[in-house]
């Protein structure tokens, strides 16, 4: 067991010495070791999974450096029974050959990349030796070249310094040879019109002449090449002055005769001068084609023709001159910016006559695209003239335009609700004089809205091309800001529904003016107009208006609450002249029946004048008429006993003993006191009281009006006892109709009490009726 435990089995590596096993045998166990922990990865204090406790010096720790097998065995001897002796050493046993396997197998593996290494290493010291023979003969050619190359450079050394100084001599005498061949040169160049060439060759020699001019034949040659030059300048100057070429060939001979040192102020005078002549040729033939006498071709032509000829000769005109004359500094900047603005300023005065020759038409989308074209034309020299703002100065005119452009839809809208009201009147004459029924309020009311908001969306599509995205002026400040907001929205919708409310109210006029002819119905289908703008309209239009038009200006704009009040406020001004208007022109009837009659000697009465069947006749009409536009409204509970007052409004007790003190001539009291008394008790009529949204308001004014008149007239009057009778009578049959139509009955009888009552007071004779005798000619009538 002893000699199991003293280490492991026979098996050994490739450098271990098979000599001396039992005195290596403890040398051996610990490369072992370390090299098993090597190839596992292991610390010093991982070997084994036991921790780092123990003492290395331990001789009974089986893993540590000092581990003594007879130490460890007599410890087991002494302390251990038999049992666990055989257990120890059955464990023991297992472990060595664990380890036994585990070794054989690392030395194997390890022999292997020895043996591997080995042969690498063998062919690397034969490969060596081959490049050391190569790298030898290499040295030894270096040292042959070398040698050769030294004895080359030796004896051509001589013969080196004489070539170069011949290549010197040669390249001298080529340059004396283009010198004395300048003058002939200068004139064939000129006579051949190679004026570029010329002054090439010019350059060339101009130094040289100058620097040894003092020597006769140098000075000979520099007096030919300055006559030769003169006459260039003579022929490069007419050549300039003629302006048969194009531009570029015009620059060519601005440019060659600043080479020849000519003086750049008055070139660039003469520039400009013949670049003005060309251009205001391009400004004529615009301005003949807005003469009275051609056709004048449409704007987007025009506006084409302005930008590919003066625009585009400006852009050129401008681009050469910063090319030829960018040494000038900011003086010449100067001077091509006030060139640009004062034919710029011109040109952009016909533009603008162009433009107003649109402004009566009706298509904004040739008129944009125009403008488009203009403005982006005008962006192509702003680099180049910046000074001279012509880009500002195109976008002025475009806002402008747009401004004019707005004002006219405006004034289109007004003209188109105009046309309107025009139709509307002719609809609502034209059935009186053909004798036939026309359309209804309603079908009006709707073509008449259906008719302005068609043209207010129309106006919105052709305004809002001016924001289009594809258009080159769209995003600037201007139109992405105050055009939608103070433009579209303020100028032009809220601008209108305006000038349409204060054209509805200019129909609200006294009589004798213009309201004076306003037919009724067409008071009453505007006040229902304004009143649908109130409640819906307005809203949805100011609402497609931001929808279609991303205001990003903060300025302040109209509140649709605001424009609702206005109209709403429209609308009942309307209501209320309607009302006047209808009870004026029933009053005017019951005014004249009471003045044209001579109630003194008038006869015993046996029927209802005709003029009060056309009252109830009117008034019903007024009441359908109304009906087409207006909802009921609201009436108060009606009294018990109003279907007898239908037939016999004057036979109930109540009413007898209302007008018995009043018609009895008996009577121990005055009857003006007794009257007094009555209205001291009865509440006060408002006659012109407000006007509300509803049927039965509206007929509730109309009767109000056309009482409170019937009265005045009769207080005015004196009544013998047929005339009394008569009133009696009438107004029993006004009773019979007329409460239906009011909002509260008893109205119509205070006022018809009114009546009867005054004009018992203004009868020397009151004797009524019997109430039976008026029931009967009114049922009978």
């Amino acid at each position: 067991m002893a000699a199991e435990a003293a280490g492991p089995g026979p098996a050994f590596g490739p450098g271990d010495s098979p000599e001396g096993p039992d005195a290596d045998a403890p040398e051996r166990r610990r490369k072992a070791h370390g090299m098993l922990k090597l190839y596992y990865g292991l610390s010093e204090g991982e070997s084994g999974g036991r921790p780092s406790g123990p003492d290395p010096l331990d001789p009974i720790d089986l893993n540590g450096a000092h581990f003594d097998p007879e130490v460890y065995l007599d410890k087991l001897r002494r302390e251990c029974p038999l049992a666990q002796l055989m257990d120890s050493e059955t464990d023991m046993v297992r472990q060595i050959r664990a380890l036994d396997s585990d070794m054989q197998t690392l030395v194997y593996e390890n022999y292997n990349k020895f043996i591997s290494a080995t042969d690498t290493i063998r062919k690397m010291k034969n490969d060596f030796r081959k490049m050391e023979d190569e790298m030898d003969r290499l040295a030894t050619n270096m040292a042959v070249i070398t040698d050769f190359s030294a004895r080359i450079s030796a004896t051509l050394q001589d013969r080196h310094e004489r070539i170069t100084k011949l290549a010197g001599v040669h390249a001298l005498l080529r340059k004396l040879q283009f010198l004395f061949e300048l003058p002939s040169r200068l004139t064939k160049c000129v006579d051949l019109g190679a004026y570029g060439q010329a002054v090439r060759y010019q350059g060339r020699a101009r130094a040289v002449l100058q620097q040894y001019q003092h020597l006769p034949s140098f000075r000979a040659i520099q007096d030919d090449c300055q006559v030769i030059t003169a006459r260039l300048v003579q022929q490069l100057r007419q050549r300039f002055r003629e302006g048969g070429s194009g531009a570029p060939e015009q620059a060519e001979c601005i440019e060659l005769l600043l080479a020849l040192g000519e003086p750049a102020e008055e070139l660039c005078e003469e520039f400009l001068a013949h670049a003005r002549g060309r251009l205001e040729e391009e400004l004529s033939a615009l301005e003949k084609e807005l003469g009275p006498s051609p056709p004048a071709p449409d704007v987007l032509e025009f506006t084409d023709r302005g930008g590919s000829g003066f625009v585009g000769g400006l852009c050129q005109v401008a681009a050469a001159y910063q090319e030829l004359f960018a040494a000038q500094g900011p003086a010449g900047v100067e001077k091509l910016a006030a060139f640009a603005r004062e034919l710029g300023g011109r040109y952009f005065e016909l533009v603008e006559r162009r433009l107003a020759q649109e402004q009566g038409g009706s298509d904004n989308s040739l008129l944009v695209r125009a403008l488009d074209r203009f403005h982006r034309r005008l962006r192509a020299p702003g680099p180049l003239l910046a000074a001279a703002r012509l880009t500002e100065s195109a976008t002025e005119i475009v806002e402008r335009v747009a401004r004019e452009r707005l004002g006219h839809h405006l004034q289109g809208l007004r003209v188109a609700f105009l046309g309107c009201l025009t139709d509307v009147r002719q609809a609502l004459a034209a059935p009186r004089l053909a004798g036939k029924e026309g359309p209804s309020l309603a079908e009006l009311l709707a073509n008449v809205a259906s008719s302005i908001l068609s043209h207010i969306k129309a106006s919105l599509a052709a305004v809002h091309l001016f924001t289009a995205k594809e258009v080159s002026f769209s995003n600037k400040p201007y139109f992405r800001g105050e055009f939608c907001s103070q433009g579209v929205r303020e100028g032009l919708i809220v601008g209108f529904i305006r000038s349409m409310c204060q054209t509805a109210q200019s129909f609200c006029d006294s009589a004798g003016e213009k309201g004076g002819a306003t037919p009724p119905a067409l008071l009453l289908l505007l006040s229902r107009l304004c009143l649908d703008y109130e409640t819906a309209t307005i809203s949805y239009i100011l609402t497609l208006t931001d929808e279609q038009f991303l205001v990003q200006d903060q300025s302040p704009v109209t509140p649709v609450s605001t424009l609702c009040a206005e109209a709403r406020e429209t609308a009942r001004r309307l209501l209320t002249h309607y009302v006047k208007v209808q009870g004026l022109v029933i009053s005017q009837m019951l005014r004249k029946s009471v003045e044209t009659r001579d109630w003194l000697s008038t006869l015993e009465p046996r029927n209802v004048r005709a003029v009060m069947k056309r009252v109830v006749e009117d008034t019903t009409a007024i009441d359908v008429q109304v009906g087409l536009l207006y909802e009921e409204g609201v009436r108060k509970a009606q009294s018990s006993d109003s279907s007898k007052r239908t037939f016999s409004v004057y036979s109930s007790s109540r009413q007898q003993g209302r007008y018995a003190p009043s018609y009895t001539p008996s009577a121990p009291m005055d009857t003006n006191l007794l009257s007094n008394i009555q209205k001291l008790f009865s509440e006060r009529i408002d006659v012109f009281s407000p006007v509300e949204f509803n049927k039965v308001s509206v007929l509730t004014g109309i009767i109000k009006i056309s009482l409170k008149t019937l009265l005045e007239c009769v207080r005015l009057r004196t009544f013998g006892r047929f005339g009394l009778q008569q009133v009696q009578v009438d107004c029993h049959f006004l009773q019979l109709y007329l409460w239906r139509f009011v909002a509260e009955e008893e109205l119509v009888h205070v006022l018809l009490d009114e009546v009867v009552a005054s004009a018992a007071l203004r009868c020397p004779d009151p004797v009524p009726m019997e109430p039976s005798v008026v029931e009967v000619i009114c049922e009978r009538g």
